[in-house]
């Protein structure tokens, strides 16, 4: 997707702020944060939304969520707790279609969100 935010942070051709990236995934810091911890995580194949999901990314969402545990703890938000949160279309407040999880953390976490 060339004209795709994302696939454009994956490629390289836009810089990121990352803070961890495999062979699947990417993950970097939001750059408007909600939390004083605030980072995306995105598969590095591209999917614009949940909606668009199969069988077949069964195991790339997993892999979302175990790197969010992992950089949540490397970050040292573990104990405290954190928020994951992904949005499925505009009237949910996903603004770039390619799925992406947020994780949020350093601050109490309010329920419910806006």
């Amino acid at each position: 997707m060339s004209e795709c935010l994302f696939c454009k942070m994956i490629n390289g051709d836009i810089k990121a702020d990352v803070v961890y990236e495999d062979d699947h995934v990417l993950a970097f810091n939001d750059i408007n944060p909600q939390a004083p911890h605030h980072f995306l995580i995105v598969p590095k194949e591209h999917v614009s939304t949940i909606n668009d999901l199969d069988e077949r990314h069964e195991k790339i969402i997993g892999k979302l969520f175990l790197v969010a545990k992992k950089v949540a703890a490397d970050m040292g938000m573990e104990e405290a707790g954190y928020r994951t949160v992904m949005n499925c279309n505009a009237g949910a407040g996903q603004t770039v279609f390619h799925i992406h999880l947020h994780v949020l953390g350093g601050r109490p976490m309010l329920w419910p969100p806006g």
